[in-house]
Formats: structure tokens, sequence, C-alpha cells
């Protein structure tokens, strides 16, 4: 059966385009969907705050985990970002090379490498830092003061009582592994 024609906020009055099941959310409202989508807007706003100094969101992020936490061990700083232990050496190893940190052995643990900003990566966390956070803030622009506070609030309590489902790497296939055809026997 389909919808009935409706008015936009010029007046105009616009056929109805396709009917859909109500019982279905819209994909606009589906958690999973628009986490993807706020993830994208959020990623992208960071990378253009960072464009000028060739870095990405994540390796931002890997310093600013380190301006907090100097010394901090690669599995720990894995976990923070929710990435898995390999990405965290790649991004590592990518950071030290142009000198924005350094790792050294654990004395407790000779396996395990700390982590820590250099002096230089401390100056440019400090350059960028304001307006990444600014790119950040206008993301929430359109929300009043409260409304804000009360979407980070919402947000920080899904994640945190969802924490377990927080694996890296989830939802990805296993290198090599391609769905199996159908039988057309």
């Amino acid at each position: 059966m389909p919808r009935p024609a409706r008015a936009d906020t010029r007046g105009l009055h616009l056929p109805a385009l396709v009917a859909f099941d109500r019982t279905i959310p819209p994909v606009t409202r589906v958690p999973m969907a628009l986490a993807r989508r706020f993830f994208q807007v959020c990623t992208t706003a960071v990378a253009e705050a960072l464009s000028k100094d060739d870095l990405t969101p994540l390796q931002y992020a890997v310093m600013a985990y380190l301006n907090r936490e100097p010394d901090i061990d690669q599995n720990g700083l894995s976990a923070r970002l929710g990435v898995d232990r390999n990405n965290t050496s790649l991004l590592a190893e990518q950071l030290e090379a142009n000198g924005m940190i350094s790792r050294r052995v654990n004395g407790a643990d000779r396996r395990a490498r700390l982590l820590r900003l250099t002096p230089r990566g401390k100056k440019l966390y400090d350059r960028l830092q304001p307006g990444v956070f600014a790119a950040q803030e206008g993301l929430l622009v359109q929300l009043a003061p409260k409304e804000r506070e009360l979407l980070l609030d919402l947000l920080v309590r899904v994640i945190q009582d969802n924490r377990l489902l927080a694996r890296p790497g989830t939802g990805r296939r296993k290198r090599g592994t391609r769905p199996t055809p159908p039988d057309k026997s």
C-alpha cells in the first residue's frame, strides 16, 4: 500500500516513493548504522584537522594517550585504542620513525615496550590539540550544552555496559577465508 504524499518544509506535496514496513526501524535509527556514520563523521573531522601534519586520527590518538599516560606499555595502549596489538606495534613504529615517540624495554617485563612522547612529539601534540578539540566540538555545535553532555554520557554508558563486545577485529573475516558459494547441484 503506497504511503500518502507528505508536505515538505516549503509546502510542496511530495509523492511517497517507497512503501516500507514500519515494524523494521529505518537504517538511520539502528545503533550500528548510526555508530558507523558517527564514526565516519568524527574521523573525517579529525583527519581534516590533522591533514597538514600528515598524521592519521589513530596516530593522533596514540599521542593523546601517551600525553596523558607516559610510559604506558603497548598492550595497555592497544586496549585503550581498541585495536589489536599488531596494529598498535605498527603505529608505534611509524611514530617512532618520525621522532614523535620513544619505545624502551620495560625493566619489570623485558618483553614489554614502554611508550612515551618525545619532546618533538609533545610539541606537535600541544600544537595540534586545540584544533582537534575544536573539530570534535564542532560536531556537536547544533546541540545545546546540556544535550552535548547527555549524548556523551549516554555513549559512555552504552560503551561501558557493553565493554565485553569491544574487541579489536570483530566482524572482520579471517585472512584467507571467503564465503563458500552455494552448491549448484
